[in-house]
C-alpha cells in the first residue's frame, strides 16, 4: 500500500476508535446515574485499577502495557468529569511532585486546586470545595511525613487510594549546563543530586526555597545563568529546557502519595489498609498490639510512631498492613486490637499501588 492508502486506513480506525469511545462515555454516564441514584461515590478506585489491568492485558500487539493505562488514564478521566465535575486538591503550588502525582492519578480533564499547605488539602476537601487531596506520606530515601501523619490523627476524612511516583529529578533551565551559575531548588531535592552536583557543576551557588515549583519559576525569571532542580512538568509550565535529566544520586526513588476523600475503596483482593492506634502505658503494650496481626496472618508494610501532643510520653502509631478492613483476618486483628489499645481508628483501604512493598 502506499503513503495515502496506509493514512485513509489509519482515518478509518480513528473514526471507528472515537465512535467507541463515545458509545463508552454513553454507558459510564447511565453508570453515573446510577451511583447517584443510590449514594454511590463517583469515583471507585478498585474499579479504576481492575480496568486498568483488564486493559493492559487485552494489549497483544506492538502498544507497550503503560501507554495503554496512560491512554485509558485520560479516557477515565474526562469520563469521571462529565459523571460529575471532579476536583482535586494536592499541596502545591503547580509542578511540584505532588501536582504531578495528582494528575497521574486522575489525568488531564479534572480540576486541580493546589494549596499552600497539607493541612490546607484536608480542609478543602473536608468542607467540599473539592473532592479528593492528594499528599505525600512517605519517600523511599527520606523517610516518612510527618505533617500528614499528624493530620490523619484528627481528620474524618479517609484514605481512599495510593500512589506510587518514582522520583526523578532533572536540572532545568533557559541555558547550557557550561551557563549555569546557580541552582534553584528545595534542600530535599538538592540533596539528593548532592554528588551530581559537586561533579558536574562544582562552582554553581546552591540556593535553598521552599518548593521545586519555586526553584523553577525563579530559573525561568532570570534566564540562562540560573537552573533548578525539579521534575518535568514544572520546566513544562514555567518554559524552561531539561539540561540534563536523572540527575538524582540514588535511582530508585520513590514517593508515596495518599489521596483522601470522604469514603474509602471497595475489595479489590489486592488491598492495604492503614489505621492509627494509641497503648496503654504499660511494659510491652506495643507488642502487645501488633502481636494481633502475626496471630492472624497480617501482614504489616509500614509502622511509625509520632508523639500524640496532648500528653507527655503518649504516642500514636500509625500501621499499613495488606489486606482490606472487610477481610476476615483483618477484622479478627482489628477486633483484638480494638479490646487492648486505648484507642483504634481505621484511616481507610484501598487498593494497592503497582510498586508498593514490591507488588
Amino acid at each position: 500500500m502506499d503513503l495515502e492508502s496506509l493514512r485513509r486506513k489509519i482515518d478509518g480506525i480513528d473514526e471507528e476508535i472515537v465512535r467507541l469511545l463515545d458509545e463508552r462515555v454513553d454507558v459510564a454516564l447511565e453508570i453515573g446515574k446510577l451511583k447517584g441514584a443510590s449514594g454511590m461515590p463517583h469515583y471507585a478506585p478498585g474499579r479504576e485499577l481492575e480496568v486498568y489491568e483488564r486493559v493492559a492485558s487485552l494489549g497483544k500487539g506492538q502498544m507497550p502495557p503503560e501507554a495503554l493505562k496512560a491512554i485509558y488514564r485520560e479516557v477515565m478521566s474526562a469520563t469521571l468529569s462529565l459523571q460529575k465535575r471532579t476536583t482535586v486538591a494536592y499541596w502545591g503550588p503547580a509542578g511540584t511532585f505532588t501536582h504531578q502525582a495528582a494528575m497521574t492519578k486522575f489525568g488531564s480533564s479534572c480540576d486541580y486546586l493546589p494549596e499552600a499547605t497539607i493541612a490546607e488539602v484536608f480542609t478543602v476537601v473536608r468542607k467540599g470545595k473539592a473532592d479528593f487531596g492528594v499528599v505525600p506520606i512517605e519517600n523511599s530515601t527520606e523517610g516518612v511525613v510527618n505533617y500528614t501523619l499528624d493530620m490523619l490523627i484528627d481528620s474524618e476524612l479517609l484514605v481512599c487510594s495510593e500512589i506510587m511516583l518514582p522520583i526523578s529529578h532533572n536540572l532545568i533551565g533557559k541555558g547550557q549546563l557550561a551557563d549555569v551559575k546557580k541552582v534553584y531548588s528545595n534542600p530535599t531535592a538538592m540533596a539528593q543530586c548532592r554528588r551530581w552536583l559537586e561533579s558536574n557543576i562544582p562552582s554553581a551557588e546552591l540556593i535553598d526555597v521552599s518548593t521545586t515549583s519555586r526553584g523553577a519559576e525563579l530559573a525561568a525569571k532570570e534566564g540562562r545563568l540560573a537552573a533548578a532542580i525539579a521534575g518535568r512538568l514544572a520546566a513544562e509550565l514555567n518554559g524552561l529546557d531539561v539540561i540534563a535529566e536523572r540527575i538524582e544520586d540514588a535511582t530508585d526513588n520513590f514517593t508515596r502519595f495518599l489521596v483522601v476523600g470522604k469514603s474509602d475503596s471497595a475489595a479489590t483482593g489486592r488491598d492495604k489498609t492503614s489505621v492509627v492506634f494509641a497503648t496503654r502505658h504499660k511494659a510491652g503494650a506495643l507488642y502487645d498490639a501488633l502481636y494481633f496481626f502475626k496471630k492472624y496472618g497480617v501482614n504489616l508494610t509500614m509502622i511509625e510512631s509520632r508523639p500524640s501532643g496532648r500528653r507527655a510520653w503518649e504516642y500514636f502509631f500509625f500501621v499499613d498492613f495488606e489486606g482490606h478492613r472487610e477481610d476476615s483476618k483483618v477484622k479478627d486483628a482489628l477486633r483484638d486490637l480494638s479490646e487492648e489499645a486505648l484507642f483504634v481508628r481505621v484511616l481507610g483501604s484501598y487498593p494497592q499501588a503497582e510498586g508498593a512493598n514490591g507488588a
